[in-house]
């Protein structure tokens, strides 16, 4: 009885109240339903969960399209960097390419660490992968080139004894200016809290085309920087034409670097470039 008198109250008691505020509350009502907030049908999906449709791989050594030992395989829904068939790692660094270009985009990637060692991996290549962005394509990659031109967003696990800062920034053919200062140094460290070895992991990239880039993990943002340009000691002689170029786009892949992880998540979400950026 009490809601009915409340309501009573309203439609006889107060008509001219109610007229008076309903333009306001229909006006709040529109804004909070057409409230830009992400959704997850704004975001497109680069993994089926099925296979590796719209993926091509690239090792060391090998041409595009050749997948040595099943490197990059899909089981059980998840996408798989796999040593499984390897008597001993050899320096076989791959890459997993999509196939489209991409310039201004939020990239959202979700993926965990094997807690087991790979035979043959260098040291450093312990719970080492990531992704690379701004990438050139795996076709355009020589032979035996081990990593391709462009940014990576390093992945490192952490294990007790072992702590280390994820979603770094290592750059193979490129320079970057932070606190607007052009860098030459190859690996820069984030500011983010360890994760340990087999935890899912939420990472994601906000790429403003040669402009402005953030690093974020678990959703806080570990790392920021600007203005990427083709440059450095990795850098093909290939491409040293090339050097000081800006760097607006390309390709993104994910890294095969001797220890095996699992990706069940990998989407992006096109951005607008915003202002003069």
């Amino acid at each position: 009885m009490g809601a009915f008198r409340t309501l009573y109250y309203i439609r006889v008691i107060k008509p001219i109240t109610m007229t008076k505020f309903l333009p306001s509350f229909f006006i709040l009502l529109l804004v909070a339903c057409t409230n830009p907030q992400e959704s997850k049908n704004e975001y497109t999906q680069l993994f089926n969960g099925k296979d590796l449709t719209g993926w091509t791989p690239k090792l060391a050594g090998f041409k595009a399209g050749e997948n040595y030992k099943n490197t990059f395989r899909v089981e059980d829904g998840l996408l798989k960097v796999s040593y499984a068939e390897y008597d001993s790692f050899r320096g076989e660094f791959g890459h997993l390419f999509y196939k489209d270009v991409f310039s201004n985009y939020r990239l959202r990637i979700e993926y965990r660490f094997s807690k087991e060692r790979t035979m043959g991996a260098p040291d450093w290549a312990f719970a080492n992968s990531g992704v690379m962005f701004h990438s050139q394509s795996a076709e355009s990659m020589a032979v035996d080139q081990e990593f391709p031109v462009s940014l990576e967003a390093q992945f490192l696990g952490s294990e007790e004894g072992n702590i280390r800062t994820n979603m770094n920034l290592c750059t193979p053919g490129t320079h970057v200016t932070m606190a607007d200062t052009l860098t030459t140094i190859h690996c820069i460290d984030s500011n983010s809290k360890p994760n340990m070895l087999g935890e899912w992991v939420t990472v994601e990239l906000i790429v403003y085309g040669d402009s402005i880039i953030h690093h974020l993990v678990n959703n806080d943002t570990v790392l920021t920087y600007s203005k990427p340009i083709i440059g450095g000691a990795f850098l093909p002689k290939a491409d040293s034409a090339k050097t000081g170029m800006p760097v607006k786009d390309g390709y993104i892949s994910l890294q095969a670097e001797g220890h095996a992880l699992d990706f069940r998540k990998i989407e992006y979400l096109e951005l607008k470039r915003k202002g003069n950026r």
